[in-house]
């Protein structure tokens, strides 16, 4: 497995912590606000970070590009949060993380006219089923539509991070790309803060919740994440993603007493295949070669 994949999944599997995380803050928590403050602490931690890194420079790094990536980063964290707030952690993450992949695939088709190989088609569509099929972890599932569109946005507001900072990280430092994207795409969360009730973050549980999403869910999470996209394919990395519903469908298993079905444990077993099969891409290629 190469090591920019096996940093994707490091990412993913933290990313698979932030439903959990929110589920276990105060009821009073607003979603919105969870998003906008994991931004700000993830952003601020970012910039400390690479202000102790020796010649760093942010000199050349195209503004359009980095306006673009941190409006799609400011946009997914209240769609998603909302998103999962709205239809449960299980399905809320499931969505915005399944349709990533389909909207990468889509993006590269339509704007970069490339189509993804055939081991990228066979391990998204295996992981995609897989997905759905985790669905049936919860018993009661009741359909939010306007939920569910919620994580379809943070889907799409995933696929274009992906791509753009793919373009970013190409030419310049990952950790300065990543510093640069959320400490401004938590400028554009700010206004949230300024009216919004706060008093949950002195408690325990809210604190540790929000100091989690944003140091591990997102400073170090993203900064995997960006050094794993040097090495592979944006539509890959988005796939490879998908770890972070397993991680959320297992964490919800043992933390959150969601129950695991005949179905969903099937779903768990071809989400594990699909992500397999795309760790270890080159291998299969040269069999099928």
């Amino acid at each position: 497995m190469k090591l920019s994949v096996l940093l994707v999944l490091m990412a993913a599997i933290l990313w698979g912590t932030t439903g959990t995380a929110q589920a276990l803050a105060p009821t009073n928590a607003s979603p919105l606000v969870i998003g906008a403050l994991r931004l700000l602490i993830g952003g601020g931690t970012l910039l400390i970070y690479i202000a102790f890194q020796r010649n760093f420079t942010i000199k050349g790094i195209p503004k359009k590009a980095l306006f673009i990536s941190a409006l799609a980063m400011a946009l997914y964290q209240p769609f998603f949060f909302s998103g999962v707030h709205m239809t449960g952690v299980a399905i809320g993450t499931v969505v915005a993380i399944c349709s990533a992949p389909i909207f990468a695939g889509l993006i590269e088709w339509l704007i970069y006219h490339r189509l993804p190989d055939w081991v990228w088609g066979l391990s998204t569509i295996l992981a995609v089923i897989g997905c759905l099929l985790l669905f049936q972890s919860e018993e009661s599932i009741v359909f939010d539509p306007l939920g569910v569109l919620f994580s379809l946005i943070a889907g799409l507001s995933f696929a274009i991070y992906t791509f753009v900072s793919k373009s970013l990280v190409a030419e310049h430092p990952p950790d300065v790309v990543v510093a640069l994207v959320f400490s401004s795409a938590a400028v554009f969360l700010l206004p949230l803060l300024f009216t919004a009730d706060l008093s949950w973050t002195l408690q325990w549980s809210g604190m540790l919740s929000v100091l989690h999403l944003g140091i591990l869910a997102t400073a170090l999470s993203y900064i995997l994440f960006a050094r794993g996209l040097k090495g592979v394919a944006a539509s890959t990395a988005v796939t490879l993603a998908l770890a972070e519903p397993l991680t959320a469908s297992i964490l919800g298993l043992f933390l959150l007493g969601e129950k695991l079905t005949l179905l969903s444990g099937f779903g768990l077993v071809l989400l594990m295949a699909g992500l397999i099969l795309l760790s270890n891409k080159q291998r299969f290629k040269n069999v099928r070669a």
